[in-house]
């Protein structure tokens, strides 16, 4: 059966924007890698930073701000000298967390069959 214009629900482009806001945010690889690290447990900077291999400080530090903006994650400062900062996901985190770790699963599941597509493509852009 043909799904055409009409069978679909009537969006407007705010609905657009909206989803591609939040893709925009959970989207990146950083922001899902942070996500499924925090999955299980409260983690400080510095072990957020080990867990998440190849993340500069600078981009941690972003991609934690964006994701505490959106409400995704929360940050606890401690009085201590010297300060401690922790992180963890907040309600509307673990909700997310499911879709996340989904798409990681489907990712490595099906990372050979990619690979092997992209290698055939571009076998195919150079022969043009």
């Amino acid at each position: 059966m043909d799904v055409t214009e009409a069978d679909l629900p009537a969006h407007d482009s705010s609905d657009c924007k909206a989803v591609n806001a939040v893709l925009g945010r959970v989207g990146d690889k950083w922001s899902v890698l942070i996500i499924s690290r925090l999955g299980d447990r409260t983690l400080r900077f510095n072990e957020l930073k080990r867990e998440v291999g190849g993340i500069s400080q600078r981009m941690l530090t972003l991609t934690l701000r964006g994701l505490e903006r959106d409400g995704l994650v929360t940050r606890t400062v401690f009085a201590t000298v010297p300060p401690r900062v922790e992180y963890e996901l907040t309600a509307l985190g673990h909700s997310l967390r499911e879709p996340v770790d989904a798409l990681a699963r489907w990712a490595l599941e099906h990372q050979p069959e990619i690979a092997a597509a992209n290698r055939l493509y571009d076998q195919r852009s150079q022969r043009s």
